[in-house]
């Protein structure tokens, strides 16, 4: 990680929390991945240390970090273990919108809180498999039923990271007397709940990303904790920030092996390492130029946003960052197997679980082709304006 972004002493004093377990979770990867287990030891590392209340406002016990201090935090993270990094910032996230927007009844905040705080995780359960996306607009299959004071709710998630050590679930459910989307929040040991473990993937292989099953849950209306009118709809969400800035975050961990063989792989052709040929350095130096505009631009990105005055003028920025800062990072991971050679390609090799680690930004919100047609449509849009009169 680049000291240049690191801007206090809390960010600072989190990092080196963060570093000391950096041995320990590079380590359990290999078999994380290996085995397409989920990295609970870490997770509960991560909360043992209180991780995971770091995005909670002061106000309510937390640290109060920002998405600035998210970022700076998950890229160093993903750079020790993605499976890690990806499963937690979904978590951090949520938690930093939902308090940030104010999404919940007060009471309901309070509630939460105070449930984070003792170590609850959470994630929201919104993809279905004949949806797809929730960003795509489809609307769920999953329903809720009203039953009294209480609601049922009956359905299928799909993609649900984390889902082995969640304590609560945000799910989306099509509730038909509204004729709208509500979001209930669901404990984990409701009656009818389960898990159902789906996740049988090439990359990413320890988030956890089950199916969450839902058989006639029964839930207290209090926990209907979102309506389409709370503010979601339509409303930028920096904390997103946290998909792209873990794949820099494996960016560098390649670019770290790379430049580490370069300067220690000496064949007997030469007389010293690889590092000293010209076409090698190339590849290093475009590495780090790349790492350096990622960088740049997520960071100034995520400055703004925690920024109220400037957060307004943004339109586009967050789904640039994702599309840029991901597929640099598949781009750096491919240069850095190229130095490597084909060694990269041995599965005792990290940069093998990089390149297939990485791929998996591609289909994480928002998607390129939404982020490109958002682009050309608000030019378009600007346009009009400027020539209305």
């Amino acid at each position: 990680m680049n000291t240049l972004f690191i801007k206090t002493k809390q960010q600072k004093a989190w990092l080196n929390r963060l570093r000391q377990h950096e041995t320990s979770f590079k380590e359990r990867s290999v078999q994380t991945d290996e085995l397409a287990i989920f990295p609970t030891e870490n997770i509960r590392e991560l909360v043992g240390m209180g991780y995971s209340s770091i995005t909670l406002p002061e106000s309510y016990g937390g640290e109060g970090l920002k998405v600035y201090d998210m970022v700076l935090l998950q890229e160093t993270l993903a750079s020790f273990d993605a499976n890690t990094a990806l499963s937690i910032g979904w978590h951090l996230g949520v938690v930093g919108e939902i308090f940030e927007k104010k999404l919940w009844t007060d009471e309901n905040l309070a509630f939460f809180a105070k449930e984070i705080l003792n170590g609850a995780l959470v994630n929201r359960a919104a993809s279905e498999v004949q949806t797809g996306s929730p960003t795509r607009g489809g609307r769920p299959e999953t329903v809720a039923i009203k039953n009294g004071g209480h609601w049922i709710l009956t359905g299928r998630k799909i993609f649900t990271t984390m889902s082995p050590v969640l304590t609560y679930f945000i799910t989306s459910a099509w509730i038909e007397e509204k004729q709208k989307i509500g979001h209930f929040l669901l404990h984990k040991d409701l009656e009818g709940l389960s898990i159902e473990e789906t996740w049988d993937v090439i990359s990413m292989r320890g988030t956890g990303s089950h199916d969450l099953i839902l058989d006639h849950v029964k839930v207290e209306d209090s926990m209907l904790v979102e309506l389409p009118e709370t503010a979601r709809a339509g409303q930028m969400n920096g904390w997103m920030l946290h998909i792209p800035a873990c794949y820099l975050g494996i960016a560098q961990a390649a670019r770290d092996y790379a430049v580490h063989f370069a300067n220690h792989h000496a064949p007997n052709s030469l007389n010293g390492p690889i590092s000293q040929l010209p076409n090698v350095q190339q590849h290093l130096g475009e590495i780090d130029l790349a790492i350096i505009q990622a960088r740049h631009l997520i960071y100034s990105v995520a400055e703004a946003y925690d920024d109220e005055s400037r957060r307004d003028l943004m339109i586009n920025e967050l789904g640039v960052v994702k599309h840029v800062v991901t597929n640099t990072a598949i781009s750096i991971v491919d240069q850095a197997m190229r130095v490597v050679g084909a060694r990269s390609l041995q599965r005792s090799n990290p940069l093998q679980r990089y390149y297939r680690d990485v791929r998996a930004g591609l289909h994480n919100p928002p998607m390129d082709d939404m982020t490109i047609q958002k682009l050309a449509q608000a030019s378009i849009e600007e346009d009009k304006r400027k020539n209305s009169h």
